[in-house]
């Protein structure tokens, strides 16, 4: 009697949630009634079948009545290629190479959202041409510390570059009628443990880094489905978080998509039914009916557990979403969808370009005139190696990819002799999952640089008159399910570097990486520094030009480059990878730069650096008003003008400060960004706009956003560490 009564109650609390999120989305009257005529058709067993997986990225439909099978892929930066239906083997199909973006800490370097968008179409579009449903991305997790395997597919270590690269990059893949999976939901910033890990962390916290990018995709982008974070929070799997799910994201953000599991992330029938997880894929039964979501749930229903209302609920999310992408009205639904077209294929060329981070360039060694050399060396694994088939879930089968010596030997190899060294080699492995998710990049033999190896490098540096690196990292350190050990270059990168530049002073570093690494010692003896990235198909052929100055490097990092791994706030504190199962946020709120600033803490390289072969000014900063209500928008203006010589792209950045405050917040706070790109002497008045309800802080008593009256200060910037002028404007 009690296990009913405890249901009856749950469920009383999960109608009046249900109705608050329907309060706070205004649905289509028609659509609602087509859902609720399709589901009176259904038998419960038919209804059970569109909620889990029939296959590994499949989904029963119900073919009488019109509803065909979902079908899902991944593909944050490519459609995967195809997977058997019951099985991890490939399927050997010949037609499905895909394009292959930069991924994602490059693609938000680019801090570009017109191309954020057209990212989301590229793939919205090859995944129709796949016949793809959802498409299982983008990863919105913030970067929390710099072992995070997945950090590569993430963005940024900011909740608001996060979000605003998201917002458009969502939309632009859901106009294609291929519905974005926002992942992973939530607090999934680290693989150590990663299934069953229990964080805790405050509501500031919570609300203020780890939720945003997933709250503005939602209300904002729309955002059809959500997929289910594999850890815990607060004690409970996110698959079967009440609070995260049925009260947060249905009830405060009024999502009213699908949330699936990642797969093999479902724990428990009626207590996930109940939380409001709608899909269960991937649970590692041979039998699919045997999946929490199979027939336990109809035993649920059949033994009073829970009522068959919370299946239709569920159901209906499911046909929600397939009607806002068509999949119910074929005639609608967009069917041009298109494959390594010479359009897509640009675009990677362009999102690769305004990636590149420029770090250092001393003496303006950089751009070089390669054309008029004699001679260059061309050194590192990284040079030759390709970077599309790693990171396990994200891998792509590119339909090329054009690695940085291929690059260059197309545009000058006619021209110039190239001498190839490979300067390290490959000595590490990677075992998915193996020792709990700690231990990516372990090595088979010592980590040391290889005499032979480097004495050619040497050599042929001597001999050429620049010498380029291609260096970093790959995907045995950069990959799902796995953390990295530490942030050192492996293979001996470090001795590398330092005698490469002794013997020839014009060298460069690229640093091919999609996470922090240790750059204290490159910065010190390398006369030039770009940061990389996997920079997609088109890498090759956009290093070249970028080192040759056909193309100006505009990216801006995303995430701070520290001196050491224990400058990091979530390892000063010493809570990496937390304790017995249990990891605690004690950085709370100070993530990132947000922690080095308030903490004034010397950087390497600070969030939102990058270097241009042109030069910017700022000024003429200004106001719509100096008083503003809460309710407001504050209008930011100010001059930005190209005083160099070349054209180039500058992201000009808007910081904010609150004064005083009556709870710690951070020196400051990113609030906007532009990218401009101006020609030589050119300058332009531009303009960002600030809601004042983006000044606030997360009140835990009030549990809502709070904007304090009192002064704030403006910052207009080019990099956190680069503030250019400030304002001073009051809050009523």
């Amino acid at each position: 009697m009690k296990k009913y009564i405890y249901t009856a109650i749950t469920l009383l609390l999960l109608c009046t949630q249900t109705l608050s999120a329907q309060r706070m989305y205004t649905k289509d009257p028609k659509v609602e009634q087509r859902i609720e005529k399709l589901i009176k058709k259904m038998t419960l067993k038919e209804k059970v079948g569109m909620l889990h997986g029939n296959s590994k990225f499949f989904v029963s439909g119900v073919e009488r009545l019109g509803i065909p099978e979902w079908s899902m892929s991944d593909g944050p930066h490519g459609v995967r290629a195809e997977i058997n239906r019951h099985d991890w083997n490939y399927s050997g199909w010949t037609n499905d190479s895909s394009t292959y973006l930069p991924t994602g800490t490059a693609f938000a370097a680019t801090w570009n959202t017109e191309l954020a968008y057209k990212r989301g179409q590229i793939l919205g579009s090859e995944a129709r041409y796949r016949k793809k449903d959802v498409l299982l991305g983008p990863g919105v997790n913030i970067i929390r510390s710099p072992l995070c395997g997945r950090n590569f597919e993430y963005f940024s270590e900011d909740p608001f570059l996060t979000a605003r690269m998201s917002v458009p990059y969502v939309k632009g893949l859901q106009s294609r009628d291929v519905a974005a999976s926002i992942k992973h939901y939530a607090l999934n910033n680290q693989e150590t443990e990663r299934g069953t890990i229990d964080v805790y962390a405050s509501e500031r916290a919570l609300h203020e880094i780890y939720l945003p990018a997933f709250k503005a995709t939602v209300e904002e982008g729309g955002a059809l489905t959500v997929m289910a974070a594999y850890n815990k929070f607060r004690g409970e799997w996110c698959a079967e978080n009440k609070y995260l799910v049925r009260d947060i994201l249905k009830g405060e953000m009024g999502f009213d998509g699908a949330y699936i599991t990642d797969w093999g992330g479902a724990h428990s029938t009626v207590k996930s039914a109940i939380a409001g997880l709608d899909v269960e894929m991937g649970t590692e039964k041979a039998n699919y009916n045997e999946w929490y979501f199979a027939d336990p749930l109809i035993e649920a229903v059949q033994k009073g557990e829970i009522p068959e209302s919370l299946v239709d609920e569920k159901v209906a999310n499911v046909l929600r979403v397939m009607i806002r992408t068509n999949i119910l009205d074929p005639k609608k639904r967009f069917n041009d969808g298109v494959i390594n077209t010479k359009e897509h294929q640009q675009e990677a060329y362009q999102e690769a370009v305004e990636a590149v981070v420029l770090l250092k360039n001393e003496n303006n060694l950089l751009p070089m005139n390669i054309g008029s050399m004699k001679s260059i060396a061309v050194i590192g694994d990284n040079a030759t190696r390709r970077h599309c088939d790693g990171g396990l879930s994200s891998e792509i089968k590119a339909l090329y990819e054009i690695t940085p010596l291929e690059g260059l030997r197309r545009k000058f190899g006619d021209k110039v002799q190239i001498n190839f060294a490979q300067g390290y080699e490959k000595t590490s492995f990677f075992v998915p999952g193996e020792n709990n998710g700690q231990g990516a990049g372990r090595f088979s033999e010592d980590n040391k640089v290889k005499e032979g190896l480097l004495n050619e490098a040497i050599e042929a540096a001597k001999k050429s008159e620049a010498a380029i690196i291609f260096c970093g990292l790959n995907h045995d350190f950069d990959t799902e399910s796995a953390d990295k050990m530490y942030m050192q270059l492996p293979y001996g990168q470090i001795e590398l570097i330092q005698e490469v530049s002794k013997v020839n002073p014009n060298t460069v570093v690229v640093i091919i990486a999609g996470s922090p690494v240790d750059l204290v010692a490159p910065s010190i003896c390398a006369p030039a520094i770009i940061w990389g990235w996997y920079n997609g198909m088109e890498a090759g052929n956009a290093f070249a030009d970028i080192i040759t100055g056909k193309e100006n490097p505009s990216g801006k990092m995303p995430f701070t480059l520290a001196y050491s791994l224990e400058q990091y706030p979530a390892h000063a504190y010493n809570n990496y990878p937390g304790r017995n199962g249990i990891v605690n946020y004690e950085d709370d709120i100070l993530v990132g730069y947000r922690w080095f600033d308030t903490k004034k803490q010397p950087v390497v390289y600070s969030f939102g650096y990058g270097l241009s072969y042109t030069e910017f000014s700022y000024g003429k900063l200004s106001t719509d008003k100096q008083s503003y209500n809460q309710e407001d928008k504050i209008r930011v203006k100010f001059l930005l003008q190209n005083t160099g010589s070349v054209k180039g792209g500058e992201v000009a950045q808007l910081y904010v400060s609150d004064v005083e405050s009556s709870v710690l917040r951070p020196t400051k706070e990113l609030k906007g960004f532009r990218k401009v790109f101006l020609n030589p002497g050119e300058s332009q008045q531009v303009e960002i706009d600030v809601p004042v309800s983006e000044l606030g802080f997360y009140d835990e008593e009030k549990r809502a956003f709070v904007v304090e009256p009192g002064e704030f200060i403006l910052h207009i910037a080019s990099s956190a560490s680069d503030i250019k002028d400030s304002i001073s404007i009051k809050i009523q």
